[in-house]
């Protein structure tokens, strides 16, 4: 399976007491890098959310906003910060009398500003609401795991056809390597008769030479490891756990196998073949960015 790493999810709840609100969404990253919105209420739970995405969603940019009100306003109270309202207002004030500006609205500047009204539970256990608001964290990040998995299967096909393209191409390799070699063949043996002719050659030297550079030619050993390289990636598509990294480690061996067999080839067709594949294999590259 492949599971993408672009995901969205919410949970909502809009009953007599509590209107909350829960959305989740991910990018693609390295690692995971969480950025958690929380509710005052609950801001000492921010280690607590960014461990159940870390348990859960395992790797991408995480953008987490959660949303939570208490309709009951019997059950809360409010303070006011006396010495930070009188800080604002006096401030607000002479800029406003600086700029001979209407001066009606300050104390309702004032009050609005940060920390100024408090609202905390009277006396209320703020676990019961935590337990709640839990079960919808959990359920949008079902939702957003569910859409990775559904961008996973989208991804899962653009994948498996370029590497059958690569594999198409690897085919086409093999149908070309008997002319090719039939054609270096022909160029050794025109060498060979040209040098028959020149005196002082070193036999044992030659023969080693030709050899080497026979085995140097030779891609067979490529061609095989490419082929069980694009079918272990294929198995790896297939497995129930999605694995993005490891997808990443094959796909740099499939690259390595194209760039020898295209180094090593030295025949025409061949190469216009090897271009093909390094084309597909930079749109596996590119997908995998994506994949969890």
């Amino acid at each position: 399976m492949v599971k993408s790493m672009t995901g969205f999810g919410q949970s909502k709840l809009d009953s007599e007491d509590i209107n909350l609100g829960v959305e989740v969404k991910t990018l693609n990253s390295k690692f995971l890098d969480s950025i958690i919105k929380l509710p005052r209420e609950f801001s000492d739970k921010e280690l607590d959310v960014k461990n159940i995405l870390t348990d859960r969603l395992i790797r991408g940019k995480v953008s987490v906003a959660i949303t939570f009100l208490r309709k009951d306003v019997s059950a809360v109270k409010m303070d006011i910060n006396r010495k930070l309202f009188n800080e604002y207002y006096q401030n607000l004030l002479a800029v406003a009398k600086e700029a001979k500006a209407p001066e009606q609205d300050v104390f309702k500047l004032a009050i609005q500003m940060p920390e100024v009204v408090l609202q905390r539970d009277a006396e209320e256990d703020l676990s019961e609401d935590w337990n709640v608001l839990l079960k919808h964290i959990h359920t949008a990040i079902d939702q957003c795991d569910d859409f990775r998995v559904k961008e996973g299967g989208g991804l899962q096909k653009k994948l498996l056809s370029y590497i059958e393209n690569i594999g198409a191409f690897l085919t086409s390799i093999d149908e070309q390597d008997p002319q090719r070699i039939q054609a270096v063949r022909e160029r050794l043996n025109q060498k060979i008769t040209e040098l028959q002719h020149v005196e002082k050659i070193d036999n044992n030297r030659f023969e080693q030479e030709l050899i080497y550079y026979i085995e140097k030619l030779d891609i067979n050993e490529e061609k095989v490891r490419l082929k069980s390289h694009l079918d272990y990636f294929v198995e790896v598509m297939n497995n129930p756990v999605s694995q993005g990294k490891k997808l990443g480690f094959i796909s740099q061996e499939i690259g390595r196998e194209i760039n020898t067999i295209g180094s090593k080839a030295n025949d025409a067709v061949i190469q216009r073949f090897v271009v093909g594949m390094k084309e597909e294999l930079e749109k596996i590259k590119e997908q995998l960015l994506n994949i969890l």
